[in-house]
């Protein structure tokens, strides 16, 4: 697997557009309204993170939130990789890139998400992540497709955790204190 060599950091607004058209391309994914993905570049700019070509322009992105009932869960919401940009490994470099940062921050101890029965490709990234990190995978049904009013599958519950902090050494600038203080005379 070669080592993607995208910049990877929080979205801001302006990459709700691309974050968007990316999810549109795939042809996979639930598309949400382009709305919905300015708002997520707004408000969960923290839980999420985009890859940025040599240009600066976004070509992949991961959205997730913590959950309100379990706060050191990450639910992963969605990942699109740009066609031209898939099968070397952006989606597993942006999932660590993105929990590695929240573990940093010591709000992250586990990962849920879903997936479709048919998303192969979708089990073996979170698998692969998994091991990564030393994690177990727990599996349920979430959402039976009798839930849906449409045309959509069941979607099944993906635990992943507990997920350990990661090393000192890798932490870096994270925990370096660079704040300044001043005596107050």
């Amino acid at each position: 697997m070669v080592r993607p060599t995208e910049q990877m950091e929080e979205p801001t607004v302006e990459d709700g557009a691309s974050a968007w058209r990316i999810a549109r391309d795939s042809r996979v994914l639930d598309v949400n309204s382009s709305y919905s993905y300015l708002l997520w570049c707004r408000d969960f700019a923290a839980t999420s993170v985009v890859a940025r070509d040599e240009r600066g322009k976004a070509v992949a992105f991961v959205t997730g939130y913590i959950r309100p009932e379990l706060p050191g869960t990450l639910v992963i919401w969605q990942i699109a990789v740009d066609h031209n940009r898939r099968g070397r490994g952006l989606a597993g470099s942006m999932l660590d890139h993105l929990t590695d940062r929240l573990r940093s921050r010591g709000v992250l101890q586990s990962l849920e998400t879903t997936i479709s029965a048919e998303n192969e490709a979708s089990r073996r990234l979170f698998h692969s992540y998994a091991a990564r990190h030393g994690a177990s995978v727990e599996r349920e049904l979430l959402f039976p497709a009798k839930l849906f009013p449409d045309e959509h599958e069941s979607e099944h519950l993906y635990r992943i955790g507990p997920l350990a902090q990661p090393p000192i050494s890798s932490l870096g600038a994270q925990f370096s204190d660079t704040r300044r203080t001043r005596s107050v005379s």
